[in-house]
This record gives C-alpha cells, sequence and structure tokens, in this order.
C-alpha cells in the first residue's frame, strides 16, 4: 500500500482538493492507498476546507468529507512514500520541516509531468478552475508512474 502526503501551504484549497481528487482516481484504478493533506504552516490550523475548494469538488462530482486543517510534521517524513507540494516555497519549507530529503520524497506534484512548475495558490489567484486543472494533471501523471512502479494492479489482469 502506498501511502502520499500532498502538502500546500495552508492546508485548505491545493492540499486537500489534491487528495480529494487523487483518493478517486486511485479508486477508479484500483490502487490500494493512504492519501491525506498538510501545511506548511500554521495559520490555518484546524479550518475546513476553504468554500470556493469545496465548491470547485462538488462541481467536478468529486467527493470530500470533513477536512480540519493539519500541520506537517518530522515523522510525517517517515510515514509517508511520497510528500509532494503544490510549489517551490512548500518544497523548501517541507525540507526544514522533516529535517532534510535523505530519501527524495519530497518534490512538486507537477514534476512529475511534462511541464514541471508550480501550482499556483487559488487563495490569492481565486482561479480554482486553474488550480483544478494543474492538479488533475499531476494527479493523473503520480497515477502514471505508480502503475510503472508496481503499485496499480494490470488492467487485463
Amino acid at each position: 500500500m502506498v501511502k502520499i502526503l500532498f502538502v500546500c501551504h495552508g492546508n485548505i484549497c491545493r492540499s486537500p482538493m489534491a487528495a480529494c481528487l487523487f483518493s478517486q482516481m486511485a479508486k477508479a484504478r484500483g490502487l490500494d492507498c493512504v492519501v491525506s493533506s498538510a501545511a506548511t504552516s500554521r495559520e490555518e490550523i484546524g479550518n475546513p476546507m476553504y468554500p470556493p475548494a469545496r465548491r470547485k469538488l462538488k462541481e467536478m462530482g468529486v467527493p470530500f468529507g470533513h477536512h480540519r486543517a493539519v500541520q506537517m510534521t518530522r515523522e510525517d517524513y517517515g510515514a509517508y512514500d511520497f510528500l509532494l507540494a503544490m510549489d517551490s516555497a512548500n518544497v523548501k519549507n517541507m525540507k526544514a520541516i522533516a529535517g532534510g530529503d535523505p530519501e527524495g520524497k519530497i518534490r512538486r506534484l507537477l514534476d512529475g509531468t511534462p511541464h514541471p512548475r508550480d501550482i499556483a495558490d487559488p487563495w490569492y489567484t481565486g482561479n480554482f478552475d486553474a488550480t483544478y486543472a494543474d492538479l488533475a494533471e499531476g494527479c493523473q501523471a503520480l497515477l502514471d508512474r505508480l502503475e510503472k512502479m508496481s503499485y496499480l494492479k494490470n488492467p487485463s489482469e
């Protein structure tokens, strides 16, 4: 079973959206996984997912449950196989929290795509459509990578 932690600044927009979307996509592909999300900051700890993020997930038919923002911990580094940041600032902060990245587990979600880049924070941009599209691209690339790594069942079996 693969364990994945999605991380953004506040854990109220991008990372919980990514966790919900990836969970739905993984289930459809037969991936047995543990998926969660966290923040690098403490600003939003305990707060629910931002309402426009929930609205976008609902619009796209992606289920989401009860969410409260939490901060990434040093222990998360050992508990997860992949720690996926939404942007370069998150990567820097995650490495500081984890005390480094000796196993190379911390990377941006879109690093596994043909066009590696940051995912803009819709808290500031207001563009949840663009954020969702970036998250979908990153989650699909991650699923494809996991399939190559034999985490996914062969569709022909």
